[in-house]
């Protein structure tokens, strides 16, 4: 692994942080207080090529390696998480398993417009019984001549509610419990995709996140994706990949919170002198520069392993669990710096400490990551 990025991945990184600081930091607070979903920021990731970063440019994508992709979710997620999560849905939970299980068709009619931006995805497979447990989900999906009728609801669906295109799990055999489930391609605009609610949520305020219920509706069995009773493996393989987008999404806030503490010591004085000058703030600093080190190192060794095709479920455990609780102690002290400013909503902490807590959560929670890692270790089931 070398840690010397290349000429490209040098490149990218100046792209993405001229685009932030001329779009997204100037508008990211006031959008993210009107829980406003940033349709114009969106379409400009997908003129930049970051909706489909690492997808061959055949099926529309950018053809990034995998750490061009970390590094740019990372300067994203570093101004504004709710534009970093809607990236990293598209590309990691809904590009890269059309790429990677679709066929021809499916990669020319669904995968090209999702890659170039043109398109937006999203994730269904979490259910109000199904979170943790994916295996548990109940929504079915009827055979019914050249069609599967999909029956049931699903919860928590980030970009669920400005959405073209998701991607569905249902149960086509009940009777084989988790290798019952199959993986759908179905067009928001389909009669019986309902969009019955959107959440009111701690953080990521410009992000979406909805609830959808399938009422009879109807799609063709030409969008299946993979094969029948493959849903399972889809979704396994591909929160793989998501894992290491959340971490770097984490990754980038912890980021921003030690910019802004760091700027903020500086300025701020009491008893006389800058709070820098304090070693309880030093200490805090440098805690908070380690630990970001440290999943940083553990993000690209998980994205290095992806991009080379070696295994990584362990290492994107690693990376997803360590930077996800990382951000979360990054966040605190960055909080407890600014002291009564850093609660309100004035100052960007306030929103940096809300939006760490969902990288705990979403794509497999803390507590689902350890049972990888020491399922790992120790080979059980």
């Amino acid at each position: 692994m070398n840690f010397h990025p290349t000429e490209e991945q040098d490149m990218v990184v100046r792209m993405v942080r001229t685009f932030v600081e001329k779009e997204v930091t100037p508008v990211a607070s006031a959008l993210d207080h009107a829980c406003t979903f940033p349709e114009a920021l969106v379409k400009q990731l997908g003129e930049m090529g970051l909706m489909g970063a690492f997808i061959p440019s055949e099926f529309g994508g950018s053809g990034m390696d995998l750490l061009s992709y970390v590094f740019a979710m990372e300067e994203i997620s570093k101004a504004w998480a709710s534009l970093g999560v809607i990236m990293t849905v598209n590309n990691s939970l809904v590009c890269d398993p059309i790429h990677r299980f679709g066929n021809a068709d499916q990669k020319e009619r669904f995968l090209k417009p999702l890659a170039q931006g043109n398109k937006l995805g999203c994730y269904a497979l979490t259910e109000a019984g199904a979170g943790s447990d994916a295996g548990a989900i109940a929504t079915q999906a009827i055979s019914d001549g050249d069609d599967y009728i999909l029956k049931g609801s699903k919860r928590f669906i980030t970009n669920g509610k400005h959405a073209d295109i998701a991607l569905v799990y249902a149960v086509t055999d009940a009777a084989l419990g988790k290798k019952g489930i199959s993986a759908f391609i179905v067009e928001t605009s389909r009669p019986g995709f309902i969009v019955s609610k959107t959440e009111e949520k701690m953080g990521l305020h410009g992000s979406d996140t909805a609830e959808l219920v399938f009422q009879d509706c109807r799609v063709p069995k030409e969008n299946l994706l993979g094969t029948k009773n493959a849903g399972f493996k889809i979704a396994l393989a591909t929160l793989d990949g998501g894992r290491i987008g959340i971490a770097a999404q984490a990754l980038g806030i912890a980021q921003a919170c030690l910019e802004t503490a760091v700027a903020y010591a500086k300025e701020r004085e009491q008893f006389g002198k800058a709070i820098a000058e304090f070693q309880m703030i030093r200490w805090m600093i440098a805690d908070m520069q380690v630990e970001i080190d440290a999943a940083r190192l553990l993000i690209h060794r998980a994205a290095w392993l992806r991009q080379t095709g070696k295994p990584m479920t362990l290492q994107a455990a690693q990376a997803k669990l360590y930077a996800s609780e990382m951000a979360n102690r990054v966040a605190y002290k960055a909080v407890q710096i600014f002291g009564g400013y850093g609660y309100m909503k004035e100052f960007p902490v306030e929103r940096f400490y809300r939006d760490a807590r969902i990288t705990t959560l979403y794509e497999g929670t803390s507590e689902i990551q350890r049972i990888v890692i020491a399922r790992s270790l120790l080979q059980t089931n």
